[in-house]
């Protein structure tokens, strides 16, 4: 029997839902051009392949697939993912979109928004919300163009909105990993967000890094405030976050990875067993969180 309270290896009879995963495509070669007006570097300009690539060593090569769709889905049964949250979009992402639509038992969708466009924004949510089911909606407020606090008030329609249709706000939060300024994403804008808009469920991408003390310390006084692990292999989980899952944050942190973007799932999960979550952590962090946050 095992002893409640020690960390435990990670099971594998639990059905993980990752919170950031997409489906390649064989040209990725506009993936990245939102934010090439925010770069200023040569390297990063003309050299990177993914903006971040200075941090992502071995960004995964998929090569090209017949069928991009049966190729995600193989490289989930294979990791034991049993859903799997996708962009989607009216203008792009169009085989996610299609994999939403046809696969509606292991992907859901999610909407990138970008609150520079004010209430047409707001009425393009409600559309995707209708054809998508969409469970969420995310943003990359330094990689926006202009960038956006997420201290500033043309957030504020965006919140609404998520709360009328019970969708949870996930940002970006920390620094940045493309070589772009990061205030817009300081993890002390949540405190008057989580304070003003309590009935809002926000839920921290990317890390937030280097404020994770202050990060899970929000979470302690906010009840509505979570973290995602998304763009972080696990043997560099932030150990603020990882202290705090197996103390009095079990319900607060979930799994999310970066495949292909930069993480493969080789990687992720070769990692994963080795990061000491106690063992009633585990369902909670891989699965269990995220079905009662997303509402799945």
């Amino acid at each position: 029997m095992r002893e409640r309270g020690k960390a435990m290896a990670m099971p594998k009879d639990i059905g993980v839902i990752d919170l950031m995963l997409a489906v390649p495509n064989n040209d990725t070669s506009n993936y990245y051009d939102f934010i090439k007006p925010l770069l200023m570097d040569e390297q990063s300009r003309a050299m990177f392949k993914m903006p971040a690539q200075y941090m992502f060593k071995d960004v995964p090569k998929t090569g090209v697939q017949d069928d991009y769709i049966a190729y995600t889905l193989a490289k989930m049964d294979e990791f034991g993912i049993e859903k799997a949250m996708l962009g989607v979009d009216e203008d792009q992402y169009f085989t996610q979109n299609e994999a939403v639509l046809k696969h509606p038992d292991r992907f859901f969708a999610c909407y990138d928004c970008n609150p520079n466009n004010g209430m047409e924004e707001v009425r393009k949510i409600r559309r995707l919300k209708e054809q998508y089911d969409i469970k969420a909606v995310t943003a990359f407020p330094s990689g926006l163009c202009p960038q956006v606090s997420l201290s500033d008030k043309k957030w504020y329609p965006i919140f609404v909105i998520c709360i009328d249709l019970d969708i949870p706000f996930c940002p970006c939060v920390g620094v940045p990993g493309p070589r772009i300024p990061m205030e817009p994403q300081k993890v002390e804008h949540l405190d008057e967000i989580c304070w003003f808009f309590p009935d809002l469920r926000v839920v921290m991408r990317h890390g937030g890094e280097p404020w994770t003390e202050l990060a899970w310390k929000l979470m302690l006084k906010y009840p509505n405030l979570y973290y995602m692990t998304s763009a972080f292999a696990p043997k560099h989980y932030p150990q603020d976050i990882v202290n705090f899952a197996n103390t009095r944050g079990a319900d607060k942190i979930m799994y999310a990875g970066y495949f292909p973007m930069g993480l493969s799932l080789e990687r992720i999960f070769g990692d994963m067993p080795n990061v000491p979550f106690k063992d009633e952590v585990w369902p909670k962090f891989l699965r269990e969180n995220a079905q009662r946050v997303f509402k799945l």
